[in-house]
């Protein structure tokens, strides 16, 4: 079940009766919507896992799925830095900071709403405004890239956002959390047919 701040990201972004082009608001702000609830419930998922099994939160925070990879929190981090600074760059104003000081499934949760709130507040016009301009943005601590709004979208932020989304997944899996494909979908607007 979606929390209440994702069913009115929804409501705002889902417009089924207006007709409407596919636009990078449309493109960008639900998939962040989405992603980020999906990932609030693995988290849940993740905390009952850890009570019912007696094991420290830190253990799985802090797991991995190969050494030079980021730690289960880390990626949990990225996955919504990417959906707050994804969407701020595009809307063309400047992102909130976190501290990155995340040490529980709860806190993870926090993080995640604080972004989802963030979300509200953008204006999907100045996103949908951006598909030419040029984007510059940071690839790691001393390189910046650059690219127009709609490739910045396209091959940057939701492949980025996803691969996150999708690691930190894997490793719940790896270590042992109950999930299905179901859990990282998330709640997608899906009419089953007979």
């Amino acid at each position: 079940m979606l929390p209440p701040r994702a069913h009115r990201l929804n409501a705002r972004f889902h417009l089924e009766d207006e007709p409407m082009s596919y636009s990078m608001s449309r493109a960008s702000l639900p998939a962040f919507n989405l992603g980020l609830a999906a990932l609030s419930s693995l988290l849940d998922k993740a905390a009952t896992h850890c009570a019912a099994k007696k094991i420290e939160d830190a253990v799985i925070l802090q797991s991995r799925l190969a050494p030079d990879m980021f730690a289960f929190v880390r990626q949990v981090q990225t996955a919504t830095d990417l959906a707050k600074n994804g969407a701020s760059r595009l809307a063309g104003v400047e992102p909130p900071r976190h501290a990155d000081d995340e040490t529980t499934f709860a806190q993870l949760k926090a993080r995640i709403d604080a972004t989802l709130r963030y979300l509200e507040t953008i204006d999907p016009k100045k996103i949908d405004a951006a598909e030419d301009r040029e984007i510059v943005f940071p690839l790691g601590p001393d390189a910046k890239g650059a690219m127009k709004g709609d490739d910045y979208l396209a091959q940057f932020v939701l492949p980025n956002f996803y691969f996150h989304l999708a690691v930190a997944y894997a490793i719940l899996r790896h270590n042992g959390v109950e999930l299905g494909k179901r859990d990282f979908l998330g709640a997608i607007s899906l009419t089953p047919l007979a």
